[in-house]
């Protein structure tokens, strides 16, 4: 079945990725109406959500930011697609990245280097960061449970040069890489919820105590890597800017988490810029009122 499926839809997600930007940003405001207004996607989530860390905004600037919300998560929708036959050269004009003399400059420092990032603007598009460095890209991610389509994700991104590794190998793939002398950059999104029965380490984020994923700091200091910060901004419909910013070249340095307190402050001075651009959808908060259980 999971392969009928993909027989039967891939085609069509191959020739909607054809269509030019007008074209599908026209299909993104069909879906936006589709969602928001008919479908009602995890609206109560999103809203609840945005009344818990913005208690001060009237109820009419949340449904504001809720609308805007929808219109990029449709938007990312289209531009995902679009991902499977974009060139390089369009790539490169609409995701741009600051500050990557960061990175060169640790390249000749032969540091290998953690990268977080946050569920904030086109976490998606920032595969394209390998053209701009040398060092071997390796992103964390979900396994997808359709293998044909996890199959489908894994290309996506090698065309630029990177490889996904599911949260089970990443500590088995990345000590392969490194004893094969690779020099390495290891993409990791980690804002979002840790399970509070095995989370390490509590601390507020917008305002609010959860547990925190905390495996990403782990492993920079296990491996001695530099720990940077991608902040990437949207400028305009189908258009971003990232910035690469150093968090430390000495991750052991800190005591723990605070390497992670520091990369969460950072999602929240973006969230805190535009809120739209965050992704309001998932269950960021549900685990808050079990904290007390732990601390």
């Amino acid at each position: 079945m999971q392969r009928l499926v993909y027989i039967l839809v891939y085609p069509l997600i191959w020739c909607l990725s054809k269509l030019p930007f007008w074209a599908l940003y026209g299909i993104s405001d069909v879906l936006y109406g589709l969602i928001y207004y008919i479908i009602g996607y995890r609206k109560k989530v999103v809203m609840a959500n945005l009344r818990l860390v913005f208690p001060e905004k009237s109820t009419a600037e949340l449904k504001t930011i809720s609308k805007k919300f929808y219109t990029h998560l449709c938007d990312m929708v289209v531009e995902a697609i679009k991902s499977l036959s974009i060139s390089e050269a369009e790539m490169k004009k609409r995701f741009t990245v600051a500050n990557v003399e960061i990175i060169h400059e640790l390249e000749k420092e032969n540091r290998n280097i953690m990268m977080f990032m946050g569920h904030y603007a086109s976490w998606e598009w920032s595969v394209i960061l390998q053209r701009f460095i040398n060092h071997k890209g390796y992103a964390v991610y979900k396994k997808i449970e359709n293998p044909y389509f996890d199959r489908l994700v894994k290309k996506i991104r090698a065309r630029y040069d990177s490889e996904l590794i599911n949260t089970k190998e990443t500590v088995h793939k990345m000590g392969a890489a490194l004893s094969r002398g690779e020099l390495i950059i290891n993409g990791f999104i980690a804002d979002q919820t840790a399970k509070h029965w095995k989370a390490k380490h509590f601390q507020e984020f917008m305002g609010v105590k959860v547990p925190v994923l905390t495996g990403g700091e782990m492993l920079a200091k296990k491996f001695d890597m530099a720990v940077i910060y991608l902040d990437i901004r949207k400028v305009k419909r189908g258009h971003y800017a990232a910035n690469v910013r150093l968090i430390t070249k000495h991750p052991n340095d800190f005591p723990d988490y605070e390497i992670t307190d520091k990369f969460l402050a950072l999602v929240e001075e973006q969230i805190h810029a535009e809120p739209a651009y965050y992704l309001w959808t998932h269950k960021r908060w549900k685990y808050r009122d079990k904290v007390k259980d732990y601390v």
